[in-house]
């Protein structure tokens, strides 16, 4: 079996991102190479590493949101230049998901590369002499979470297909392995970092990490996505756990977490989801079923915005644009507060402690002004509910396609036109078959 070993052999990311709130010395950012990090790499050098893992976190996420969002039928990508957005995404015309086309061979690609940063990262802390220990753990922990997170962004597109774990040595990459297999491991590298940052000192800067930006928010965030995983694997007492060493508070603003940033300076990033409203060309517009479903008074309906006229393509069409991200420089959520607080609701929903996940549910309802729950405290009802609250709370955050999924409920999303399909899985890209 071939596989992409550009992907996986491709330069260290030592991108010149200097955002504005954590300028520093990050060496030679010209033509660095792997042997420069890896021989005994100085603290500007392992801060170079973290910062090019970041800027690579961002790159193709909107490739990645516009799949995930357009099978789960949160909205549509109308793009003049790109018409696979509304074929074969939407299984338009007995069209099929291809293995060589962008919206998986982009987004696949890109979080393997953050992968071979993050293994960079790992090996060129453990060699360097000129960092403590501490230092070391804190390095390695946060290349571990990283890593992590990417490889679970990319099972959630290639689901029963799987992912290959082991990266390390391009030339003799490790099997692919299942989705269970997958989560599990996963499930381990995020407990390996765990462990990393019970002893470790912060020593980088970080962006889009605010009050979570040293070991101990550190380890909140990983614990955050843990608790993510945990729920994949429906282990319910685990997420509580996962939970509980989190920044999760149900008494919080809900935007607490952590984010990919973006700006306007020089070697900086723009928010690649974000549309001015009222574009002709080149939109991202709201299903039609996000506001013939949401209920009266709900203050998510703000997450779109009424067109000044319909925007149409291929048959399909929507009166209101995706207001999610209102700015070109406006944060794109990695996890945050709301999304832990229903993590938190659909564990007790699991583990039948109802009126604890009444309570949750009730913060986010109060919280878009919304009455209390008062449907039937059953498994099915509550988790009915839950459904509609990661639906809305989440919208356009990379969720309600895998939420359908884990609940077997794909079948439950619109088919807007004859022939159209919801797909439940990616082909694994061509360059990996």
């Amino acid at each position: 079996m071939k596989h992409s070993k550009y992907i996986y052999t491709a330069v260290v990311m030592a991108t010149a991102i200097f955002f504005s709130s954590c300028k520093k010395d990050y060496g030679n950012l010209n033509s660095p190479t792997i042997e420069q990090f890896l021989g005994n790499a100085s603290k500007s050098e392992l801060n170079n590493l973290v910062s090019g893992t970041e800027s690579g976190m961002r790159n193709n996420i909107a490739f990645y949101l516009d799949d995930v969002g357009t099978i789960g039928r949160e909205g549509y990508r109308f793009s003049g230049s790109e018409p696979r957005y509304v074929t074969d995404l939407l299984g338009a015309n007995d069209a099929t998901l291809s293995s060589s086309n962008f919206y998986i061979t982009n987004p696949w690609a890109a979080r393997y590369r953050v992968v071979k940063n993050c293994n960079t990262l790992i090996q060129a802390a453990t060699n360097s002499t000129l960092i403590s220990g501490a230092e070391k753990s804190g390095y390695i922990g946060f290349a571990r979470t990283i890593k992590a997170y990417q490889l679970l962004l990319n099972l959630n597109l290639t689901y029963t297909k799987g992912i290959r774990i082991n990266v390390t040595d391009p030339d003799n990459l490790g099997a692919f392995v299942s989705y269970d297999d997958g989560l599990t491991a996963i499930a381990a590298i995020l407990d390996s970092a765990k462990t990393d940052f019970a002893t470790a000192a912060v020593a980088f800067p970080l962006a889009g990490f605010d009050g979570l930006n040293d070991a101990a928010g550190l380890l909140k965030v990983n614990r955050a996505i843990a608790a993510r995983v945990a729920a994949y694997r429906k282990k319910w007492p685990e997420v509580l756990t996962a939970l509980n060493e989190s920044f999760f508070d149900i008494t919080k603003d809900f935007y607490l977490g952590v984010n990919h940033v973006f700006g306007t300076g020089s070697g900086d990033q723009l928010n690649p989801m974000f549309i001015p409203k009222n574009q002709s060309g080149e939109v991202r517009v709201a299903h039609a079923s996000f506001a013939a479903d949401i209920k009266s008074g709900d203050d998510r309906i703000n997450k779109t915005s009424v067109r000044n006229a319909t925007a149409s393509l291929n048959g399909l069409s929507s009166d209101r644009d995706v207001w999610v991200y209102t700015s070109s420089t406006a944060p794109l959520p990695i996890i945050r507060n709301e999304e832990l607080i229903l993590l938190y609701a659909e564990a007790k929903i699991n583990t039948n402690a109802f009126p604890d996940a009444v309570t949750a549910l009730n913060v986010i309802r109060q919280g878009h002004n919304l009455v209390p729950y008062a449907g039937a405290i059953t498994t099915d009802a509550l988790i009915t509910e839950l459904l509609y609250q990661r639906r809305y709370s989440l919208f356009y955050e990379g969720h309600r396609w895998i939420d359908l999924r884990r609940y077997n409920k794909l079948a439950d999303l619109p088919l807007d036109r004859t022939g159209d399909d919801v797909w439940t899985e990616f082909p694994l890209p061509v360059t990996e078959q």
